[in-house]
């Protein structure tokens, strides 16, 4: 048994909802003496309610707002590799069950028992998010482990992102084990992207949109699409691989898009495909100006309400898309829109889209909403897992 530290819950603090399973505790609810102060983040201790009851084995960050996270609700577990095998082996083997080839997110940080940490795997070789201060400091640990289980032989350190900086932690991408040549081939919804590791987006690849693309493709065949916020062809691949006449992918960053071009070339379908660099939103304008119609419009921007402060201007930039977009669809055509922001709910976005969709003219039929894939699973005890939200509209005339 870890010689561990114990902390303890203030008396009015509600370990009920620790013991239901919720994973966090927040700086006010826990009694912060010079002891609990002076814990290095990142290190292990022994969680206790007012009453001297243990709740479990936690990480503690004394100066980040979430001080404590779960790791184990046995307080007399050892947190060592073995006992990392142990989740990141589970996490494989519903994957396993729900993936033909070695390609999703393999942790999705709490709702896998690994808080603050998001691996994301592209075949023999893995991302690693570590945004939690232990997840820093056992990194190496980490990567053996997941090595162990996984077999993958490159493993990048992708230390970027808010949830860092809030952890106390600096930004650092490296190659920790292995090689890469080059962006990697990604089979997916019968396309083929190409994931930059080291130099893309979050990990290169944003395989929570998969099921929302395979929706979007069914409603594609024939049709004319707008990918807005497209990153490295998101809907537009998957929906040119399910029989799209023609796909436009819009993104302000010219290596996202240089990505896209390749990975259409891979796909077999670059005749079909062609992109447009600019910011979005005066991008949409200048389509409706110069008379552009689409039979599906998709618009999936980055979170534009990342917490709660951001919350109102989110949703307005939220109604802002959907109002610029709403006008470039084709009669009975399809507008799909995508939020990736925990703190607006999904009443909260819905209302907004179509508020937007109210403000340009047109009126729609809510056909579909969609939410990230079964390999991002959502902790039901804590709202932020389920962050991402897709709304699919049918516009009448």
């Amino acid at each position: 048994m870890q010689d561990l530290p114990t902390i303890r819950l203030m008396p009015k603090a509600e370990a009920r909802a620790i013991r239901h399973g919720f994973p966090w505790v927040f700086a006010n609810e826990l009694v912060t003496d010079r002891r609990t102060r002076a814990l290095r983040p990142g290190s292990f201790a022994r969680l206790e309610d007012t009453d001297r009851r243990p709740l479990g084995v936690v990480t503690v960050n004394p100066g980040s707002k979430i001080i404590a996270r779960m790791m184990d609700r046995n307080p007399a577990v050892q947190i060592d590799r073995d006992w990392l095998k142990t989740r990141i082996n589970r996490a494989l083997e519903m994957r396993a069950r729900l993936y033909s080839a070695p390609y999703y997110r393999l942790i999705h940080a709490e709702a896998d028992g690994l808080p603050g940490v998001v691996i994301d795997r592209f075949g023999d070789a893995a991302v690693i998010q570590p945004n939690a201060a232990w997840a820093e400091t056992c990194f190496d640990m980490l990567a053996e482990a997941l090595t162990e289980v996984t077999g993958v032989a490159t493993i990048v350190k992708n230390g970027t992102g808010r949830a860092r900086a809030l952890e106390g932690l600096t930004e650092e991408t490296a190659l920790a084990r292995g090689a890469l040549d080059g962006p990697i081939p990604v089979p997916m919804n019968g396309a083929t992207y190409l994931a930059d590791l080291m130099g893309g987006q979050k990990t290169g690849l944003f395989f929570d949109q998969r099921e929302n693309h395979a929706f979007a493709a069914r409603l594609a065949a024939d049709a004319q699409l707008l990918d807005v916020f497209s990153h490295v062809g998101g809907f537009a691949l998957a929906a040119l691989a399910a029989g799209a006449a023609r796909a436009l992918a819009v993104d302000s960053s010219a290596p996202a898009l240089a990505l896209a071009e390749a990975g259409a070339r891979a796909s077999g379908v670059a005749e079909r495909f062609a992109t447009r660099q600019g910011e979005a939103f005066a991008t949409l304008e200048a389509l409706a100006e110069e008379g552009a119609r689409f039979d599906l419009v998709v618009c999936d921007p980055p979170a534009f309400a990342p917490n709660k402060d951001a919350l109102a201007a989110g949703l307005r930039a939220y109604e802002r898309v959907a109002r610029l977009a709403a006008p470039l669809v084709a009669p009975r055509g399809y507008l799909a829109l995508c939020s990736c922001s925990h703190a607006a709910d999904l009443a909260a976005f819905r209302a907004a889209s179509a508020r937007g969709i109210g403000r340009a003219g047109r009126r729609a039929q809510l056909i579909h909403t969609g939410f990230a894939g079964p390999d991002h699973p959502q902790l039901p005890q804590l709202a932020e897992s389920g962050y991402l939200k897709a709304v699919f509209f049918r516009l009448a005339p």
